[in-house]
């Protein structure tokens, strides 16, 4: 298979992980649905870090692009043009590849930190918006009978630790697909060293 069509064909699962990762992401600024939670500032300080708007979503769709706009039977050139040095492209979506690294490992990061700190929440007892689970070191996470200590927003430890663990699982598949990138982007450009538009 070459290269440059490998490439093309992870830019374009990068693309659809990225978008789903901003979705995701926006969808932990409205819990249930609602949107008075942002707009009173109770939220928690992990959703407010917006890695899978910046680091998952942004960042990753850098690579998504150039890889995306790499040409399909071209294995060497550099968009087309291989008066620019064959491989050059593959070589460039490396360093392109590396930014989404950057990304997604920043999307990881703050997702498994916010299902450690756990939701910022209304509680019955402190009768004030704190973090009820943060001593527990992500252990709460099994207590299921503890997630009733969160009266505001309703249902928001279900809600944070699903959108959190899906952002993991984003970005984990991201920072997988970015690495392989980085391989592939390597190997692309010394072959296509001596490749002369034929499969590698």
């Amino acid at each position: 298979m070459c290269f440059g069509r490998r490439a093309r064909c992870i830019g374009y699962k990068l693309l659809i992980l990225a978008l789903l990762s901003i979705v995701a992401n926006i969808l932990l600024y409205f819990p249930n649905g609602e949107t008075r939670f942002a707009s009173e500032h109770h939220l928690g300080k992990y959703v407010e870090c917006l890695h899978g708007i910046l680091g998952g979503g942004l960042m990753v769709l850098i690579p998504a692009a150039v890889l995306i706009g790499l040409h399909n039977d071209d294995c060497c050139g550099c968009y087309g043009h291989e008066d620019c040095g064959k491989g050059c492209a593959m070589l460039s979506s490396a360093l392109a590849a590396f930014v989404g690294i950057l990304g997604s490992g920043y999307c990881i990061i703050i997702s498994a930190l916010g299902l450690s700190h756990g939701p910022y929440c209304f509680t019955r007892l402190e009768r004030n918006w704190i973090y009820p689970f943060t001593q527990s070191s992500g252990g709460y996470l099994l207590e299921y009978n503890k997630w009733s200590a969160c009266q505001e927003p309703q249902n928001i430890v279900q809600w944070n630790v699903t959108l959190f663990s899906i952002l993991l699982v984003l970005g984990g598949l991201e920072f997988i697909l970015c690495f392989i990138q980085i391989i592939n982007g390597i190997l692309g450009g010394l072959c296509g060293l001596c490749c002369s538009h034929e499969e590698v």
